[in-house]
């Protein structure tokens, strides 16, 4: 005969198992219920990719100091701002890889940010903050008539202080970016430099970044 203690410990022991396999059970619906719902809310579709367009990118050669146009097929999305950015990322990147005829280290990760402004805000006024409408002169009624615009590029300040040192070198990298913002958004007829959000006196010790610069001065003479 087996004895009270014993039978009174199987069925606690028993009770036990039984709570545990239910508390197992439940566990697991609620990991089955939250994998289906993450299921739910996975994208069905791939994300967007840019299209694959034609670009021309005007790259310096140090060789002789001149421009040369590229043309190259790359991903370019629809927002202005975004593609005047990964046209420049394209043109840093060729500089920075091995063997470039303008070597500068740093590639697309320099370009911090582009955005596109009226070239009626001229003389840094929107740059600052002050805004972007145009101050009454007939070269700014020209201007907004026209749907011209600047490009403010905001470089990295790692950029800047990598940036070989020299009047010819540093002159040909913000013509180069100057000419493919102009080649590729046409729209854009003047260009001001930013370094990490701030105006900053020169590139690397010689091109002026305090100055507005008109993108048909960039153009290689025909």
């Amino acid at each position: 005969m087996i004895p009270r203690y014993q039978t009174f410990l199987f069925v606690i022991l028993l009770g036990a198992s039984v709570a545990m396999g239910v508390v197992l059970w439940q566990l697991r619906d609620r990991a089955h219920q939250r994998l289906l719902t993450g299921e739910e809310s996975t994208p069905t579709h791939a994300p967007e990719v840019a299209p694959v367009e034609q670009a021309t990118l005007m790259v310096a050669n140090n060789a002789d100091d001149s421009l040369e146009a590229r043309v190259l097929d790359l991903p370019l999305p629809a927002n202005p701002d975004a593609r005047a950015r990964a046209l420049l990322g394209k043109l840093l990147d060729l500089y920075a890889a091995p063997g470039a005829v303008h070597p500068v280290p740093g590639g697309a990760s320099s370009i911090e940010q582009v955005f596109l402004l009226p070239a009626t805000a001229r003389d840094g006024a929107a740059v600052n903050g002050a805004g972007s409408g145009g101050d009454g002169t007939p070269a700014a009624d020209e201007n907004a008539q026209t749907g011209s615009e600047l490009a403010v590029v905001n470089l990295t300040d790692a950029f800047a202080a990598n940036h070989p040192s020299g009047l010819e070198t540093e002159t040909l990298t913000i013509l180069s970016i100057c000419a493919t913002l102009h080649a590729n958004l046409p729209r854009v007829t003047e260009v001001r430099f930013l370094v990490d959000g701030e105006q900053r006196a020169t590139l690397a010790g010689h091109a002026d970044l305090t100055r507005t610069y008109l993108a048909a001065d960039a153009e290689p003479s025909q």
